[in-house]
């Protein structure tokens, strides 16, 4: 008789417990956003990367993986920017994609004069990530890209490795630009490691290729047993290899580039390049746009009410791996290289 009245009072506790947390399930708030229990059709809603030199083939995977970022997200994706380092053009193109009022921008975040831009789109709601390059003292959201130092210092480690520990060093580079800076200084890092390698100069690419040549050329001829060439970009890579090739340099000279340019890849293949340091580029789009996606649809609930409490419930910083290409590896880069093309 106990055990049955024991079971009953049990029962009655375990079915006040259920109803208590019912209730306490009821009232607590949910994070709203995208919970894929139901299709939400969000194609009218524009997303806008802002770019530059649009002319190169290094962003053919930029806009790949943002075309990709759309497509999977079921919104637009809208690529615009000057095809050349123009940045009155890139600004210019900048304003107009504010005036889109977009649900979001990215912009290649290359030079400080972009910053006053960025914050005039921020007053106007719309959110910004910077990609590729950070400019950090913006109101941008966040900066989705790699970690500029670290692609120098790979670069650095495996010429390093190439030379054996031994030889004059010339970096070719854009000075004055912070993510370029930011990579000879990785370079520097890992040579230092080295106290029989020297670096005797560093000259300036101004990102195009004839001026990259022909600062290759008078490098080569100022310091006459230069062991190698580091890149903080790819014309800096191609103008390399050119010059050497011009000067029938080509094996005494080692080359380590930056980014994956079939140009650049088909010079590793014939040997003029020892390799070179790629970004996660598509990768690098593909995640801009869903920090700009999850920033309007899928926040977490930081606080009850997260745009009136001035707070950013995601990343500020996505950093992309890098990745090191030689001859053993290259041919699946430049495969994918095809799969970019417009």
């Amino acid at each position: 008789m106990k055990s049955t009245r024991s079971s009953k009072i049990a029962l009655v506790f375990l079915l006040v417990f259920v109803v208590l947390l019912s209730a306490c399930q009821t009232q607590t708030a949910a994070p709203t956003g995208d919970t894929g229990a139901e299709a939400v059709d969000r194609s009218q809603d524009e997303y806008i990367y802002v770019s530059s030199m649009g002319n190169l083939e290094f962003f053919n995977a930029h806009k790949y993986g943002w075309a990709w970022a759309g497509e999977t997200l079921g919104v637009t994706a809208t690529y615009v920017g000057p095809a050349e380092y123009d940045m009155t053009a890139m600004v210019a193109a900048f304003d107009q994609a504010i005036a889109m009022q977009p649900k979001g921008i990215a912009v290649f975040g290359v030079e400080p004069i972009l910053e006053p831009t960025i914050n005039k789109a921020v007053e106007a709601g719309i959110p910004v990530v910077t990609i590729l390059g950070d400019l950090p003292d913006s109101d941008r959201l966040a900066f989705v890209g790699s970690y500029q130092y670290d692609l120098g210092f790979i670069g650095g480690q495996n010429l390093a490795e190439a030379l054996g520990g031994q030889g004059k060093i010339a970096i070719l580079s854009i000075p004055g630009v912070g993510m370029f800076d930011d990579r000879e200084d990785g370079y520097r890092a890992a040579f230092e490691m080295y106290p029989g390698i020297e670096v005797v100069q560093v000259g300036d690419t101004g990102a195009d290729t004839v001026s990259a040549i022909n600062t290759a050329k008078d490098i080569l001829q100022r310091v006459p047993d230069l062991a190698a060439f580091a890149c903080t970009d790819s014309t800096g890579g191609i103008g390399a290899a050119t010059a050497v090739e011009e000067l029938n340099r080509v094996g005494d000279v080692k080359i380590v580039s930056m980014d994956r340019n079939s140009d650049v890849l088909e010079k590793i293949r014939t040997g003029v390049v020892t390799g070179t340091v790629a970004q996660n580029d598509a990768a690098m789009a593909f995640w801009a746009l869903q920090v700009l996606y999850n920033y309007n649809y899928n926040q977490a609930p930081l606080t009850t009410d997260n745009e009136a409490a001035g707070v950013n419930a995601g990343p500020s910083l996505v950093f992309m791996a890098a990745n090191y290409v030689d001859e053993s590896n290259l041919e699946y880069f430049l495969s994918a290289n095809s799969i970019y093309e417009p």
